[in-house]
């Protein structure tokens, strides 16, 4: 599944322009931190599809039932649209089991741009938790512990 999104001839490329890429990630934060739906460990969002890592604070599908129906409606709000559907009703998650795993997706994630050709460098791809932002110390990873249970999710847009 990732190989097909990747590879762009899949789905709407919405997420491409940066006043969406940006709504969206300022939602995946609004949802995180003001919500508190999940815990956001890792994300990106590509041209046709985003990927999170998150440990859910509620039920995966309804905290995913909500980012998707704010995110889709104010995606179509910027595109100047409205009643066209923005993503696809599925979405792609699975249990993290333990840390090896949880570090293997962190790096599949923030890597997915520079893996997909959309970037040259992480530095570059300014929709992902790779991106340096200046108000925060930089590290490796978002702080998590042994604790926590992750869930990867892909959301992909529509198939066009």
């Amino acid at each position: 599944m990732d190989r097909l999104l990747d590879a762009f001839r899949n789905g709407s490329v919405h997420l491409r322009r940066p006043e969406v890429a940006r709504m969206v990630v300022e939602a995946l934060r609004y949802h995180e931190q003001t919500l508190q739906h999940y815990r956001l460990h890792s994300y990106v969002v590509m041209p046709n599809h985003v990927h999170i890592l998150i440990t859910p604070r509620a039920p995966v599908s309804k905290l995913m039932q909500s980012l998707k129906r704010f995110t889709g409606l104010e995606g179509n709000r910027i595109l100047g649209v409205t009643g066209q559907p923005f993503w696809q009703d599925e979405s792609y998650d699975r249990l993290v089991r333990d840390d090896r795993e949880f570090e293997r997706i962190v790096r599949y994630i923030e890597n997915n741009p520079v893996s997909a050709g959309v970037a040259a460098s992480l530095e570059e791809f300014p929709w992902s938790s790779a991106w340096p932002i200046d108000n925060r110390p930089q590290v490796v990873n978002l702080p998590h512990s042994a604790t926590d249970v992750g869930t990867t999710a892909t959301f992909p847009t529509l198939l066009a």
